[in-house]
């Protein structure tokens, strides 16, 4: 069945040869967009949806979360709020929990996220694994991330589990682990960081996950100048995410390279960093994408456009370049081209928007503006009822 969506007072597509147009439409046949284009020239089509002058642009695409977990750390950001410096190792306590919890506890939790997440308008989550850090739980967390999430991330190399020796704990996460999980994963990741993992023990897990044909990420830069981006560069990784402290060999590299720059505002603010240089980045040539880092620890959100908020209000984006970010550069940091646009033969995956352009993402901070979403054709939510 065909939809036609007319009435778009602005609508966002991020391809280069359409643009941005007003009083448009978009056509949806199934699970794909076929057709795109001024609202004058729209085709007939099965069933029709006015928008009503709304903005339209691209599902967010959030490429980097933590979801399959359980328990809580609401002490430990009191905890933080009050002084206390963030570090790697409060990631023992999620890991506690997640062991003890069920599958169906934890597909419970992740549903539960992933809903709350498109009912903002996020309609492509890449998650991880990183919560078992044993053979067992790390194998169980992809299964159940993949019944769920667009993309999964193996992240068994995520912290070194309390009393166990680190070089010993790399062998089974580029062994066994690696084994267990590689079948039910796309990509791997690493927490290249102090207190994590150093330089040649991260390379190990990205060598070893190469060779079983899963794709690379690195977490890299958060809690100082460190070598993961400069790693991340060297073996292709398809994004670096954090990115908060950056030399200028770092800006370059990135620059220079086809590996995204994943930024994570609301980690940043929630950990008490300074926010990643992205005006940097952006003035370098390097891609940036936005994520949000959903996780118990150190970024609690789901909210798409609170880090899009951020990204404008205080890291010195435009508007044009943050959407793009939290969109298109989300979908390059996983190496898709389906999703993050609005263009035939894209993912019919759109965000409607209770205000007539994305300039109000950020010109009204902290306001619920979805009005309604598309998920792969279909309809998830919709509040057309009154116009802006």
């Amino acid at each position: 069945m065909a939809v036609l969506i007319t009435g778009i007072g602005e609508l966002t597509t991020n391809d280069a040869e359409l643009g941005k147009l007003r009083d448009a439409a978009v056509v949806i046949e199934g699970e794909a967009i076929a057709w795109v284009g001024s609202a004058a020239d729209a085709p007939d089509a099965d069933e029709r949806v006015d928008v009503e002058g709304r903005a339209v642009l691209p599902g967010w695409v959030d490429s980097h979360t933590h979801l399959v977990f359980a328990g809580d750390r609401t002490a430990e950001f009191e905890a933080r709020m009050a002084g206390k410096a963030y570090s790697a190792g409060g990631i023992a306590v999620t890991v506690d929990a997640t062991r003890s919890a069920s599958d169906e506890q934890l597909a419970a939790n992740l549903r539960r996220h992933v809903d709350e997440a498109a009912r903002q308008g996020t309609t492509c989550l890449e998650t991880k694994t990183g919560y078992g850090l044993n053979v067992e739980d790390e194998a169980r967390s992809a299964r159940i991330a993949a019944d769920v999430a667009d993309e999964v991330t193996f992240l068994g190399a995520h912290l070194v589990p309390p009393g166990a020796d680190a070089e010993s704990y790399v062998d089974l996460v580029c062994g066994d682990m690696l084994d267990a999980v590689a079948p039910l994963v796309r990509w791997a990741d690493v927490f290249c960081e102090t207190g994590a993992f150093d330089e040649a023990q991260s390379g190990r897990v990205l060598k070893a996950a190469r060779e079983r044909g899963l794709g690379l990420r690195v977490h890299g830069n958060q809690l100082g100048e460190g070598p993961g981006v400069r790693l991340a560069v060297e073996v292709g990784a398809a994004s670096v995410d954090h990115c908060t402290y950056l030399s200028e060999a770092d800006v370059e590299a990135l620059a220079a390279s086809d590996t995204v720059a994943t930024l994570l505002p609301a980690c940043d603010l929630s950990t008490r960093q300074p926010l990643a240089p992205a005006r940097r980045l952006l003035d370098a040539g390097a891609t940036v994408a936005l994520a949000s880092n959903a996780n118990p620890g150190s970024s609690y959100t789901t909210s798409m456009a609170f880090c899009v908020t951020t990204a404008v209000l205080q890291m010195r984006m435009t508007i044009d370049e943050a959407v793009w970010s939290a969109t298109a550069g989300g979908a390059r940091a996983l190496r898709r081209d389906d999703v993050g646009f609005v263009r035939p033969g894209a993912r019919a995956d759109l965000h409607v928007l209770e205000a007539p352009s994305t300039t109000h993402l950020a010109y009204r901070p902290g306001v619920p503006l979805t009005a309604g979403v598309w998920r792969r054709g279909r309809r998830l939510t919709s509040g057309f009822a009154s116009k802006w």
